[in-house]
């Protein structure tokens, strides 16, 4: 990747570029220029939360690059739960929009349904609007046996998102799979993933602390993906699976069924292990995979998680951007001038 200067990056914002970006060590003057997996944005840790936003259409107004929702799929309550602590039933700032003008009139703690309905209503408003990453972190799991698994999840992703998604299939085009798409390819221009959503999944802090439970997010819908692709019916697929946790090497090797290895082309794990230097983050980059770097505030020397100042805030987006992250995720929601940061990834 092309270096750019600390201030270059500090300024390559949406709709903050200077005039001059372009003629400096080739950087684009237009973000949109930039390949989505040569970018580096920023996320909202739990932006489903009433204490982080009022309401969705909040987060989503924020500009920030990633929002994350956790869910709930558990057979002792109903529907995909949206909620932090309780499995049973809903607690989030989703109201189940049918247009923009009830995206803050109606009844929150919706579930997760109601969240994309909430997204597709703020999408229809703002067309053109800025490619969106929705990390769905599977508390504990799917269950398919009740009606939760793979396949539902892209039924309802689907029926409430529809062309708003940016698919699998579009993604692998005529390739054999993901991995090669991407490495051959890279992922298409920011601008040409304008008003496009990418679903990253992710097992559960549940799912990954119950013993019984042998088959985690990442595992299952990579083997549903690579089962539709056999079938040719990837198009049905609506998300990307992350290999989570940060691990040195190809962190792939862990799966020992290696016919789902090339579907895995996104990662997520800690900033502070990323970035702790005995982790070849520029290997990610070369692939052209996408990295989602959590708990960025975390990393040495450690910065307030919700309240930074913005100089610090954006200090550390150039740091992990030049540590090769492609989102870079805290809690920084009260400051939206940050959230809608795209930097060059591994700019200096």
């Amino acid at each position: 990747m092309t270096a750019v200067s600390a201030v270059l990056a500090g300024a390559l914002s949406l709709g903050a570029a200077p005039a001059s970006a372009g003629t400096a060590a080739g950087a684009p003057a237009d973000p949109g220029q930039l390949a989505y997996s040569d970018s580096t944005g920023v996320g909202v840790h739990n932006a489903y939360e009433k204490s982080t936003y009022p309401y969705f259409a909040d987060a989503l107004d924020s500009g920030a690059g990633m929002l994350e929702i956790d869910v709930w799929t558990n057979v002792f309550g109903k529907s995909w739960r949206v909620s932090h602590n309780n499995p049973l039933g809903n607690n989030n700032n989703c109201v189940n929009a049918a247009h923009a003008g009830e995206l803050r009139a109606k009844s929150r703690n919706q579930d997760l349904g109601g969240c994309l309905a909430d997204i597709k209503a703020w999408h229809d408003a703002h067309p053109g609007h800025r490619p969106i990453m929705l990390k769905l972190e599977l508390k504990d799991g799917f269950q398919a046996k009740n009606g939760r698994g793979p396949a539902a999840l892209d039924a309802l992703l689907t029926s409430r998102l529809g062309d708003a998604l940016f698919r699998p299939a579009d993604l692998k085009g005529g390739h054999p799979d993901l991995d090669t798409a991407v490495r051959t390819d890279g992922w298409p221009a920011r601008s040409a993933m304008a008003g496009k959503f990418v679903v990253e999944l992710i097992p559960g802090t549940v799912e990954q602390d119950n013993p019984l439970d042998t088959l985690w997010t990442d595992r299952e819908y990579a083997t549903h993906l690579r089962n539709l692709a056999a079938a040719g019916r990837l198009h049905e697929a609506s998300a990307f699976p992350a290999v989570h946790r940060a691990n040195a090497g190809d962190p792939r090797t862990r799966y020992a069924d290696t016919g789902i290895r090339p579907w895995f082309v996104v990662f997520d794990g800690d900033a502070g292990a990323y970035a702790g230097g005995s982790i070849d983050t520029g290997w990610y980059d070369s692939r052209n995979y996408l990295v989602v770097m959590t708990g960025a505030a975390g990393v040495a020397p450690a910065i307030d998680g919700t309240h930074p100042t913005e100089a610090q805030a954006r200090d550390r987006v150039a740091l992990l951007a030049g540590r090769h992250a492609s989102i870079v995720s805290a809690d920084w929601y009260p400051l939206p001038a940050v959230l809608a940061t795209v930097l060059p990834r591994g700019g200096a």
